[in-house]
C-alpha cells in the first residue's frame, strides 16, 4: 500500500513540475539550439545590407569629407569616423555603419535589427540579468533535476526504469560520457 501511495505522488510531483517547467523548457530550449550555432549566424540580431550612390561635386581642399558623404546621403553627421583609405570612409550612427566609397560613389549600409523573442530568451538563457534571475535559474535547474528523477519512475514494469528504462537512461548517460572522453581524452 505505501509503494501505491509513493508511485502515486511521484507520478504527481513528475506532472505538476512538468506544467511548471514547461514554457520556460521551451523558452530555453529554442535559446539553446540558437546559441549553439552561433558560428553560423547572430540569434540576437538579424542584419540589413544595402547600397546606395552619392555624388561628390565641388569639395574644396581641407573640406570635411565625412560630414559631405552624410549630406549626400540625406544623413545627419555621424557619431564616429573612421578613414580607412584615401577614398574609404566609415561612418558610424548608433545601430547603423556606412561604408562609403568616394571614388565609386557606392555607400553600403549595415543596419542590425534586434530577434525579439529570440534576444530575450538569449537574455535569460545567458543568465545575462545576473540578480535574481540567477536564483531563477537555480530553482529551474533543481526543478528539471527532479523532474528527471521522478520521470524515472513514472511507468513500472518491462517499459519502466526497470525494464527497457535502464537502456535508455544508460544510453542517454553514454553519449555524453563518450564524446568528453574522445574529445578530451583520446
Amino acid at each position: 500500500m505505501k509503494w501505491v501511495r509513493w508511485r502515486r505522488l511521484n507520478n504527481a510531483l513528475h506532472r505538476d513540475l512538468g506544467y511548471l517547467v514547461s514554457a520556460l523548457t521551451v523558452a530555453y530550449a529554442l535559446s539553446g539550439l540558437a546559441v549553439n550555432h552561433t558560428h553560423q549566424w547572430n540569434p540576437n540580431y538579424q542584419v540589413s545590407r544595402y547600397e546606395r550612390s552619392f555624388s561628390l561635386t565641388g569639395i574644396a581642399p581641407g573640406e570635411d569629407v565625412a560630414a559631405n558623404i552624410a549630406t549626400a546621403l540625406g544623413l545627419a553627421s555621424p557619431n564616429e569616423v573612421f578613414r580607412a583609405g584615401p577614398d574609404h570612409y566609415q561612418l558610424f550612427y548608433n545601430g547603423r555603419t556606412v561604408d562609403a566609397h568616394v571614388q565609386t560613389g557606392i555607400a553600403r549600409f549595415e543596419e542590425p535589427h534586434e530577434r525579439p523573442l529570440l534576444r530575450d530568451f538569449n537574455y535569460l538563457h545567458l543568465n545575462h540579468p545576473k540578480g535574481v534571475w540567477t536564483y531563477v535559474a537555480d530553482v529551474y535547474a533543481v526543478l528539471l533535476a527532479m523532474l528527471a528523477v521522478t520521470g524515472l519512475f513514472v511507468l513500472r514494469g518491462r517499459c519502466g526504469f526497470s525494464g527497457r528504462g535502464k537502456w535508455w537512461f544508460a544510453a542517454g548517460l553514454a553519449a555524453p560520457t563518450l564524446f568528453v572522453v574522445v574529445s578530451r581524452y583520446a
